[in-house]
């Protein structure tokens, strides 16, 4: 069997209602789990994809995560079929995703900003959040673009957590 998650991208900013999509299929009981987790709590489910005689087929569903005691806001979204044989996980596709509510309560969108020369995280949390010590949540929301909070670009694109 197979599976490819199409969405969300790794890193993605996700809210409380996460997407999940793609393609998988390959078996004749094409039953397909996932989980989404942060180490402490998780979120799990299951969904059907494919045509139950060996076919691929697209799948999408939203998963509800609000009610879950996440504590970081970094999350991994999980793939997989399970053997019959004997439990195991199989094929397990991982996607590590951002989630905008442990940055910023109330998350509902994000903006993007295209950073300026001379610009820093202070000046674009002061902007945005009217507070330069916010900048933590522009680290947070940016782990694939900002690898050190001192050091930022010309023409970097970072999320700008909204409400």
């Amino acid at each position: 069997m197979t599976i490819d998650v199409q969405q969300p991208r790794p890193h993605d900013l996700v809210g409380n209602l996460i997407r999940i999509g793609g393609v998988a299929g390959g078996a004749f009981e094409a039953n397909f789990n996932y989980r989404v987790h942060e180490g402490h709590d998780e979120v799990t489910g299951s969904f059907m994809a494919g045509d139950g005689t060996g076919g691929h087929g697209q799948f999408q569903l939203t998963v509800d995560v609000s009610g879950a005691a996440f504590t970081l806001e970094r999350l991994f979204v999980e793939v997989f079929h399970v053997s019959p044989k004997d439990g195991a996980e199989l094929d397990k596709v991982v996607v590590p995703v951002v989630h905008g509510p442990r940055i910023l309560p109330g998350y509902r969108v994000y903006l993007e900003h295209v950073v300026q020369a001379g610009e820093t995280l202070w000046a674009i949390a002061t902007r945005y959040y009217g507070s330069g010590n916010l900048y933590h949540r522009l680290v947070a929301a940016n782990p694939h673009t900002i690898t050190n909070p001192n050091v930022i670009h010309p023409g970097d694109v970072i999320r700008v957590p909204q409400t």
